[in-house]
């Protein structure tokens, strides 16, 4: 690991957890920052982005930052080198506007539909980790997963629950922002593919 003088990934989640816990007690708050489609025609683009740093209950503002808390350093330590050391910075904030905007193209006339969190992003961050490492360990409700494994079954949940629509969870914003992730790492560093294949042939069992 690097090291690295100031974490922006620690960074992102005190802010996200503090502007989150606003907005759980100040409603006006959460509607200003919520991604509301009709809200853009208004000129709120900024929604693109503070959506993500509002979520809908503890629950899921837990989950989101514990598993950015765990992926965060490592992926920063790569892109920390690109963008004059605001690379991870950029990485995850296009991580909220990519992951967004399909549901942004569906929903743009759509009155009665909203979406929060930092999902999207956090999705690019543990996608992009798991190029780099395929076979760590991810604990999933404290069942420890091969991380290519958990890729693998995540993927096929989300594309199943996005076609039925399942829960009140965009899931397209899920996978829009794993396949964000893999593929700005693959072109910030196309060497990753490589070092990828050639990380999945080395199996631990």
């Amino acid at each position: 690991m690097l090291d690295l003088p100031f974490n922006h990934s620690i960074t992102l989640i005190i802010i996200t957890v503090i502007v989150s816990l606003i907005a759980f007690s100040n409603q006006k708050v959460m509607n200003r920052l919520i991604f509301w489609p009709p809200a853009m025609q208004k000129g709120q683009f900024d929604r693109f982005i503070t959506h993500g740093f509002v979520h809908a209950d503890g629950a899921h503002l837990l989950f989101n930052m514990i598993t950015l808390f765990f992926f965060g350093s490592a992926i920063e330590t790569f892109y920390r080198q690109y963008a004059f050391n605001m690379g991870f910075v950029l990485f995850y904030l296009g991580g909220l506007i990519i992951s967004i905007l399909p549901s942004y193209l569906k929903h743009k006339n759509d009155f009665q539909w909203a979406s929060l969190g930092a999902s999207g992003a956090v999705s690019a961050v543990l996608f992009a980790y798991i190029l780099f490492k395929p076979w760590n360990l991810i604990f999933v409700f404290f069942i420890p997963v091969p991380a290519i494994i958990f890729a693998i079954l995540y993927i096929g949940y989300t594309i199943w629950s996005n076609k039925r629509s399942v829960g009140n969870i965009n899931h397209s914003a899920h996978l829009w922002g794993a396949a964000y992730g893999i593929l700005m790492t693959i072109i910030v560093e196309p060497k990753i593919i490589p070092h990828f294949l050639n990380q999945l042939t080395k199996l631990p069992f």
